[in-house]
């Protein structure tokens, strides 16, 4: 059409800086689009022309993870998810990857967007949303928060999903430390069957080591915490150098993942590290599920550090 602009498909650009550091989150998702520090790239993101693949930098709520059939029972009423992973027959990553998320502020360095959740099938209550992103001298910070904008409880459960790069070409050159003392089992569709503590297994990465060729898509629990009750994944290369991603108190559970099922251009180039207040499966299970009152508000913070 003559004189047509086409939208980009990830929508408004909202772009934040301090220093030599500059975020990029977009309209569509709150999805964390880019994130650099010194010229490097600290987030593997994607190009402003395409969209995200694999999840990737995007905001996972109301739930994160998987729901196996998109099934579960809440208050006596069996509720249906529509199946967004339709190849394993599972719900993924809550309903507000593909959402319109609204600037409401925006200054220099930060940005805040908001979005709602309507009541649906699968998942019948109102949430408001906001989105907080904010570069300073301590790096990237990111606050999700959550309302219950209804007249019922509501189950909720949040997580986030950046793909961190420590500057190697590949994952396997990527020194890893992961502070957990248990991992979950998942069966062959990614939903959780059990747990196992990590300690003597391939695993096990409280000590920084390198990846190797290991495949990573593995929930981690049982977090340790430092002494300011943040946990800290670390990603190292051999020569120096590195990134941490922080997580505080409302995250439980961390999902690392390397990317092998992605295309190959994106295959292992990158690590996904994604904090999560409640493991996969936890509508249905309830583990670590949020249940929020008529009014009341909860709230994830986590943040990037590079060096």
């Amino acid at each position: 059409m003559p004189g047509h602009d086409a939208r980009l498909p990830s929508g408004t650009q909202h772009e934040i800086r301090h220093g030599d550091q500059v975020a990029v989150v977009t309209e569509a998702g709150a999805t964390l689009r880019s994130y650099e520090a010194a010229g490097r790239a600290v987030v593997d993101g994607f190009a402003a022309s395409a969209k995200p693949d694999g999840g990737r930098g995007q905001v996972l709520a109301p739930w994160p993870n998987r729901v196996a059939d998109g099934r579960w029972t809440w208050e006596g009423a069996e509720q249906q998810l529509a199946l967004t992973e339709v190849a394993n027959h599972n719900a993924i990553h809550g309903l507000v990857r593909w959402a319109t998320w609204t600037a409401v502020e925006h200054a220099t360095d930060w940005v805040t967007l908001t979005t709602t959740v309507w009541p649906q099938p699968g998942y019948p209550f109102v949430l408001g949303l906001t989105a907080t992103y904010r570069v300073g001298d301590e790096g990237l910070s990111v606050v999700l928060r959550a309302r219950n904008d209804g007249d019922r409880p509501a189950p909720y459960g949040v997580g986030q999903h950046p793909y961190l790069t420590a500057g190697t070409e590949l994952a396997d050159t990527t020194v890893l430390t992961v502070p957990a003392r248990t991992r979950l089992l998942l069966d062959e569709r990614g939903n959780p069957v059990g747990r196992a503590p990590v300690d003597g297994s391939p695993y096990d990465f409280r000590a920084p080591r390198a990846i190797g060729d290991l495949v990573l898509d593995t929930a981690y629990g049982d977090l340790t915490p430092g002494d300011d009750g943040r946990v800290r994944v670390r990603l190292e290369r051999p020569d120096g150098g590195g990134t941490v991603l922080w997580a505080g108190p409302a995250t439980r559970c961390l999902q690392v993942f390397t990317g092998d099922t992605l295309g190959p251009d994106r295959r292992r180039r990158s690590v996904a590290v994604e904090p999560m207040s409640c493991p996969p499966g936890a509508l249905a299970s309830g583990d670590d599920l949020v249940v929020l009152a008529p009014g009341a508000e909860h709230a994830l913070e986590w943040g990037l550090h590079a060096w």
